[in-house]
C-alpha cells in the first residue's frame, strides 16, 4: 500500500492515460498467497482509478534462478520448497519487458484487462536440473527443502519475518497449481526458452 496509494494519486493528479503493471497468474483463485495476494490488491487499487490498465500476469521468473548461482556452482544443486515434479510456466524478464514496451507504445487500446505472459513451456524443477546439467556440462540436481528451512535461510540473509512468511505462503499456493490455471495460447506464449536463458544469462554467471 505504501507504493500503490501514491501511485494511484499520481495517476489521478497527472491525468495518466495508460498504465502497464507487473502482476501474477492466479487472480481470482489465489487466496492467502503471500506477495501474490498483495499484487492483486495493487491491481484492484489501480483499476479503481478508472485508468486504462493492462495487468501482466506472470508465473515465476527464470531470472530468480540467479539467487541459486552459488549452490549451483559450489554444490551442483539448487533448492526450493516445492515439488520437483510440479510443471509450471516460467518466463524471462526480457520477455516481460518486451510485452510491456509494446503495450506502452501502442496507443490503440483502452479499458482494463489481464495479459498472461507464460514463457514458451511448462517445466518442473527436475526438468530445469536436466537442462542445467546439459548447458553447464556437469551434473546439477534439484533438492526440495521444507518451508521452515527455506524461511530460516531467508531470515539469515536479512529478510523480515513477514516477507519471508509471505514467500512461503506464495510457494505453497504455487505448488497447489495457481500458475497452471491459465491456458497456453500463441498470444500468451513468449519466446525465450529456459535453455536459451541458461546459455545466455545463468551460465556466464556460474562461470564468472
Amino acid at each position: 500500500m505504501d507504493f500503490s496509494l501514491p501511485l494511484c494519486e499520481a495517476i489521478n493528479r497527472q491525468g495518466v492515460g495508460r498504465v502497464v503493471g507487473v502482476s501474477s497468474l492466479g487472480r481470482g483463485t489465489a487466496k492467502n498467497a503471500g506477495q501474490i495476494s498483495a499484487i492483486f490488491a495493487m491491481d484492484h487499487l489501480i483499476e479503481s482509478t478508472g485508468v486504462n490498465y493492462r495487468s501482466l500476469c506472470m508465473p515465476g521468473f527464470m531470472d530468480n534462478m540467479l539467487w541459486q548461482v552459488e549452490p549451483i556452482k559450489q554444490q551442483g544443486m539448487f533448492f526450493y520448497p516445492m515439488s520437483g515434479d510440479r510443471k509450471v510456466p516460467a518466463c524471462a524478464t526480457r520477455d516481460i519487458a518486451a510485452v510491456a514496451a509494446r503495450l506502452l507504445l501502442d496507443h490503440s487500446w483502452s479499458g482494463q484487462d489481464n495479459i498472461p505472459v507464460l514463457g514458451p513451456e511448462d517445466l518442473s524443477f527436475n526438468d530445469m536440473a536436466e537442462i542445467l546439467s546439459e548447458v553447464l556440462e556437469r551434473p546439477i540436481r534439484f533438492q526440495q527443502i521444507s518451508g521452515e528451512a527455506y524461511k530460516a535461510a531467508m531470515l539469515q540473509h536479512g529478510m523480515t519475518e513477514a516477507w519471508a512468511q509471505g514467500l512461503i505462503d506464495m510457494v505453497r499456493r504455487t505448488d497447489r497449481g495457481i500458475y497452471n490455471v491459465e491456458p497456453r495460447t500463441p498470444e500468451t506464449t513468449t519466446p525465450t526458452s529456459f535453455r536459451k536463458w541458461c546459455e545466455e544469462v545463468l551460465k556466464p554467471a556460474v562461470l564468472s
